[in-house]
């Protein structure tokens, strides 16, 4: 019952199981498998029994099948065994036709691997000839290759080495001697480049070595086509009759420095064909660079050799451009130099004209800039060093030739030309320095008296030197003088000759003649403010100069002072600017010799004063004597004597200045003889020296109303001595009631006698008496004068002290 029960439910499911086990692969029927024993207890039992139905199921069905085919199985046997039969007889053939074949086949099988073996080197040599036929012109482009490496044609041999590169190698790449072909290449490229490196340092050393020659040349040139385009005007001019200045010197000079060749002339014939053939090219072989560039341009390092090259040449620009330390010496220091700068910058220029790239206009204006900044420099500083005017006016010629020559490379010349603005004061200073030992060595050489001449040549000769004009002097007949000295148509001269020499310096600067006539009378004003003038102060304030030289040196500036518009008009004549123009500048003449003048003035009353102190030294008076000698003293007479031949001297001098000299001589004089009167030392003086000395007073006065120089109007020469004429008044008449009672008073007669004065002298005739009186005191019936007199000379000191002190209080 519980089979029964179990039965219809576990039945289905077990067939399942069995239908999945014989459908599934095998690997997947343990999870089926595993659901048979996870059911209900036992059920693997049922399973099985159901698995052994099904198996004896699949028996049955085999069994049937069997028995279905098995007669035909039989039949195909039975068929077999007979065909086995006839299989061996067909075996039993085969093998005896193969035998017979192989026999009959032996010799093809030998004649065919003959004719196979020639196939193979018949296709071996048609492929040998093949590459064969590859492979020589590979080797014949090397071995041109190795024919030009040899004979240094290495651009040529680049070329073949790109060819081969190009279009050779890659047929024959496979090969090994292309391989090593290939790998020789390299070498053979740095090799080129190494010789080519070789032959560019040898070339720049050469360009180092003809720097020289070749800027000389180029130099040479510059100077040769200027001077003709000067001389060919010139000479159109003169054709037509043209004079382009007035004075001929001035032609002769512009000419001569002109056409004067800064260098020294060889042969001319050898110059001019020199000249005429030499060229850059010809002095220099610039192949190794052109060879060096193009071989670096196919290696594709062009810009490696332009870097070298440029490199290299700023490295000798900056030994070019280190000057020697003595070039300041000598012009061929200078032209050395020059031509060294000029050579190598003519080289730069015609690399940048052949070249492409090697060189470019940056690069050479670069150089140049660095070069001018370097060269302006150093001309400045060793220009500074050059006392001698020639040699500045050398450097300057070769500095305006050297200016021209680069200037015709296209090179900018405008800061040298300003450079020679300031070595053209410095050769102003040189002239300056020059010309001061010409004015010494003239003013040495100068008699100071006026030129004597003695017939109309030797007054025309004066003439022709000195621009003087005197119809008064034209009249008189020879022999006869001219007012100035010798050096005035020296000085005259050697001025001329000083604008001649600042003129040189002008040429060529390619100024206009405005700013030339402007330096000429520049410079020209400081010869004669600073030197002339400094030279004519120096030989005023000399010991040794007397007042003859004196009064001839104001002479001399005098007539030197109306030469001044003649030098203008001498300047004028260069430049052709007229004296209106608005910026003319005016000489300083006038004021230059104007000072010399009252320099010279000053000199004189000086030494017209020191030679009344030294006259005056020589004064030997008794101030004790009792009586006078009834005539002046003998220092003084010699002394007025001295002083009137003087004044005949001074009769040349303008009337003001004689005048001046003449009254300043009078004061001083009577200054002197003042302070002689009343000298502390001088302790006592007696009416005995008191009339002596009005005497000598006396004397002085005539002598002033001799009138020595004329032009005094009245007696203004005679008021020099007021003041000692009227204290000597006071004690010869012993008016002193008077003096005490006008003093102060506008009318006084004694209004020029100080009471400090008076009191001093009193005080030393005061004493006098008393000295006198002591000696004479055995004269009893003199002693109540002499009291009574020193009584009244007492009274009059007391009164005149209290003059002197109300004066004091006042003051």
């Amino acid at each position: 019952m519980a089979e029964s029960s179990e039965g219809p439910g576990t039945v289905p499911e077990h067939d399942r199981i069995l239908q999945e086990i014989e459908s599934t692969d095998t690997a997947c029927v343990g999870p089926t498998l595993r659901s048979v024993y996870d059911d209900q207890p036992n059920a693997h039992k049922k399973f099985m029994e159901k698995l052994d139905a099904c198996i004896r199921n699949h028996d049955k069905e085999i069994e049937k099948m069997c028995n279905f085919h098995h007669q035909g199985f039989v039949d195909a046997i039975t068929e077999l065994l007979k065909v086995r039969t006839d299989a061996e007889k067909l075996k039993v053939q085969v093998t005896d036709t193969n035998r017979r074949l192989q026999d009959a086949g032996k010799e093809v099988i030998v004649q065919t691997g003959d004719i196979i073996r020639c196939r193979i080197q018949q296709r071996n040599i048609t492929t040998v000839v093949e590459k064969l036929q590859l492979c020589l012109p590979v080797l014949e482009m090397y071995s041109k290759l190795k024919e030009q490496m040899g004979a240094k044609r290495y651009y040529s041999a680049l070329k073949t080495m790109e060819q081969l590169e190009n279009v050779y190698f890659p047929r024959v790449s496979q090969y090994r001697f292309c391989q090593l072909m290939i790998e020789n290449l390299p070498k053979l490229r740095e090799d080129i480049k190494e010789i080519s490196m070789s032959d560019l340092k040898d070339f720049l050393e050469s360009i180092r070595k003809h720097s020289d020659k070749i800027g000389e040349t180029a130099m040479k040139q510059a100077q040769q086509q200027k001077t003709f385009s000067v001389v060919l005007p010139k000479q159109n001019n003169v054709k037509f009759g043209k004079k382009m200045y007035i004075n001929d010197r001035i032609l002769e000079e512009r000419n001569a420095s002109e056409l004067k060749h800064t260098f020294e002339e060889e042969d001319e014939n050898e110059e001019e064909v020199m000249m005429g053939v030499l060229t850059v090219q010809d002095l220099v072989d610039f192949s190794p660079v052109y060879r060096c560039l193009h071989i670096h341009s196919v290696l594709g390092d062009e810009e490696t050799f332009e870097n070298y090259y440029r490199k290299q040449r700023k490295k000798q620009a900056r030994l070019v451009l280190q000057p020697q330390s003595n070039m300041h010496e000598t012009v061929d220091g200078y032209r050395r130099y020059f031509t060294q700068i000029v050579g190598f910058f003519v080289v730069e220029d015609h690399i940048l004209h052949v070249t492409q790239g090697l060189v470019t206009r940056a690069y050479t204006d670069e150089l140049w800039n660095m070069a001018l900044s370097k060269i302006i420099a150093v001309l400045r500083a060793h220009s500074s060093y050059c006392t001698d005017p020639d040699l500045v006016l050398e450097l300057k010629n070769l500095i305006v030739i050297f200016a021209d020559t680069l200037q015709g490379y296209g090179f900018p010349v405008n800061r040298l030309f300003d450079l020679l603005f300031e070595i053209r004061d410095q050769y102003n200073e040189t002239l300056l320095k020059k010309w001061a030992g010409v004015f010494r060595d003239i003013f040495e050489e100068d008699n100071y008296s006026p030129i004597p001449v003695v017939n109309e040549e030797e007054y025309k000769i004066v003439i022709s030197k000195f621009p003087f004009q005197d119809p008064d002097l034209e009249k008189q007949p020879f022999p006869k003088k001219f007012p100035m000295s010798q050096s005035v148509p020296r000085i005259y001269i050697q001025v001329k000759e000083f604008i001649y020499a600042s003129l040189k310096f002008s040429e060529s600067l390619h100024r206009s003649s405005t700013e030339i006539d402007d330096m000429l009378r520049k410079s020209t004003n400081l010869l004669l403010t600073r030197t002339l003038n400094s030279c004519l102060l120096n030989l005023i304030r000399k010991p040794h100069i007397g007042l003859t030289e004196l009064v001839q040196i104001i002479i001399n500036t005098t007539h030197l002072e109306q030469a001044c518009k003649y030098l203008e008009d001498f300047i004028t004549n260069i430049t052709n600017i007229s004296q209106e123009t608005v910026h003319t500048t005016r000489l300083y003449g006038l004021s230059t010799f104007k000072d010399a003048r009252h320099a010279a003035e000053g000199e004189i009353y000086t030494k017209l004063n020191q030679k009344i102190d030294e006259f005056v030294q020589l004064a030997d008076y008794d101030w004790t004597m009792s009586e006078p000698d009834g005539r002046a003293s003998g220092y003084l007479m010699d002394l007025i004597n001295f002083l009137r031949s003087i004044f005949q001297v001074f009769t040349h001098l303008p009337g003001k200045v004689a005048q001046t000299a003449c009254m300043s001589a009078c004061q001083h004089l009577s200054t002197s003889l003042m302070q002689m009167l009343l000298d502390s030392e001088l302790k006592q003086i007696s009416m005995g020296a008191v009339q002596q000395f009005n005497l000598d007073v006396i004397q002085c006065e005539l002598f002033a109303s001799s009138e020595p120089v004329p032009g005094f109007q009245g007696d203004t020469l005679q008021l020099a001595f007021i003041d000692l004429r009227q204290l000597l008044d006071l004690f010869m008449v012993w008016d002193w009631s008077t003096y005490l009672a006008d003093y102060g008073q506008p009318a006084s007669k004694y209004l020029r006698v100080n009471p400090n004065t008076a009191l001093t002298l009193l005080e030393k005739v005061h004493r006098g008496m008393k000295d006198t009186n002591k000696k004479n005191n055995i004269f009893a019936q003199f002693r109540k004068n002499d009291r009574d007199k020193q009584k009244l000379i007492e009274t009059v000191m007391k009164q005149l002290r209290s003059l002197v002190n109300g004066m004091s209080h006042h003051t």
